[in-house]
């Protein structure tokens, strides 16, 4: 094929005739279109945007570049969350078993780390043993089993999206929300699901700072989602400050394990439970909300839907979360995927690092702010990310025990642990901690925890909400 009226058409903002992106990216697969000439697409995509209608072509080619699993014989929803990514987010280790328990199948294909954001496999294989490549023949008899199992993306998942995304790291074409969506939705569509839910990032420690592109995202995914004919929803999620108390790797499975166990961070368990009760929504679609008043949401009924209310699917999460359920399920996910299921009950068997060092308040006063990307980038300079690909990681280091924007501090009082592979990493991380922490008086000026649902019906704004009471 001749591949410049497609790159020309994109360029100009003009819209493609039918067939043509198709056969541009299939020639790509091909051979017969160059690098060179699929680096000025999307290029041209970066400029000047796609429509919604080559955007699902587009999404359509990745996923179907590669295996798109067949999960139907399985007697329940599938339903998968997917984050944008933050500082602190353990949220999946938690939020799996517990959906899992609220009777949906998740097959969950998850990343490592990206930039200042940690990432879930890495997490889990902090776990001793737990291996997260499994075949899709084994992930599929775990999913079977235990309702729930946790991989990375293998080849067979959407290999042009890998393609693209190699590219796009090396032309300078990464900031692109149809290309983010495309990327995202066309390896999680291709785990055969039934239903979606999205957690957006919103805050300066998102990959996407400003809210109109968090919220044009997340419309765009979900958009993707349904015409696809995967109902999806999203949540808009704060990430002006680190999620829970900890950052790195074991710290985090340690607060995740917390968290299943009915303790942990306040807001850690608040984002879980209004995602659990979003995949447990989203399974039953046809229900519309809208927020009446600052704490609460009603929930109405749409086009003779029998939905499962919004009130019993988060009494029901809470529930199976709060009761040890959950917990069991992961215990028993994390032996089937070869880790140690000792180490969910008896947390000092994780691994732990040879130096820990407390920070202490320069001043006294309330915490005004904590950045949480200096936080990230400090956890990547002690060896618990990556700065090249295939580099091994230490699980050990981080953050723990970090103060909260809003809470009262005295001169000396503890801001946070932080935990390392030496003493003078500790002592550099230590400075980083100190210098994104800012104590003043007065109010606190933070994101609400959760601020947007976008759905198909539209984009719902919530209210500053009460802080959770836990």
């Amino acid at each position: 094929m001749n591949p410049l009226p497609v790159i020309e058409a994109v360029r100009d903002g003009a819209s493609l005739p039918p067939g043509a992106l198709e056969e541009f990216l299939q020639g790509y697969l091909a051979g017969s279109v160059e690098e060179y000439q699929m680096a000025a697409f999307l290029m041209a995509v970066v400029l000047n945007g796609i429509s919604r209608d080559d955007l699902t072509r587009l999404v359509q080619v990745m996923l179907h570049s590669g295996a798109v699993l067949d999960l139907s014989h399985l007697p329940g929803p599938r339903i998968d969350k997917h984050s944008t990514g933050g500082v602190g987010d353990k949220v999946s280790l938690v939020l799996a078993p517990l959906a899992a328990e609220c009777g949906l199948f998740v097959p969950m294909m998850s990343g490592r780390g990206l930039g200042h954001t940690g990432g879930t496999l890495d997490k889990l294989e902090s776990i001793p043993g737990f291996r997260t490549d499994l075949s899709l023949e084994a992930f599929q008899e775990v999913l079977e089993a235990e309702g729930v199992a946790m991989i990375g993306q293998t080849r067979e998942i959407a290999p042009l999206d890998r393609r693209l995304y190699d590219l796009r790291s090396v032309t300078g074409t990464v900031p692109s929300i149809p290309l983010i969506a495309a990327s995202i939705m066309s390896k999680k569509l291709a785990e055969g699901l039934t239903g979606m839910v999205l957690d957006v990032k919103a805050g300066s420690g998102a990959f996407l700072t400003e809210e109109a592109e968090t919220l044009a995202l997340a419309r765009t995914m979900v958009e993707i989602g349904e015409d696809h004919g995967v109902p999806t929803t999203a949540l808009v999620t704060a990430m002006d400050r680190p999620l829970g108390r900890s950052a790195g790797n074991v710290v985090e499975v340690r607060e995740a394990l917390a968290c299943l166990r009915g303790e942990g961070p306040a807001d850690l368990r608040e984002v879980v439970l209004q995602l659990a009760t979003e995949m447990q929504l989203v399974a039953n679609p046809g229900t519309e909300f809208h927020r009446t008043d600052p704490g609460g949401v009603t929930t109405q009924r749409q086009n003779g839907a029998q939905p499962v209310a919004r009130d019993r699917a988060m009494d029901r999460a809470r529930d199976r979360l709060d009761g040890g359920f959950a917990l069991e399920r992961f215990r028993r996910l994390v032996e089937r995927q070869g880790g140690d299921p000792h180490a969910v009950d008896d947390p000092d068997l994780l691994p732990s690092a040879p130096v820990s060092m407390e920070v202490p308040s320069p001043a006294t006063g309330t915490v005004v702010e904590l950045r949480p990307r200096p936080l990230g980038q400090a956890v990547v300079e002690l060896g618990g990310g990556r700065v090249r690909l295939g580099q091994n990681i230490d699980p050990t280091v981080g953050y723990a025990d970090l103060i909260q924007p809003g809470q009262e501090v005295e001169a000396g009082a503890l801001l946070g642990t932080v935990h390392a592979a030496s003493a003078e990493a500790a002592r550099k991380a230590a400075s980083v901690l100190a210098s994104a922490i800012r104590i003043g008086a007065g109010p606190t000026p933070a994101r609400s925890l959760i601020s947007h649902r976008i759905s198909a019906q539209g984009v719902l704004e919530f209210g500053p909400v009460p802080p959770p009471s836990r």
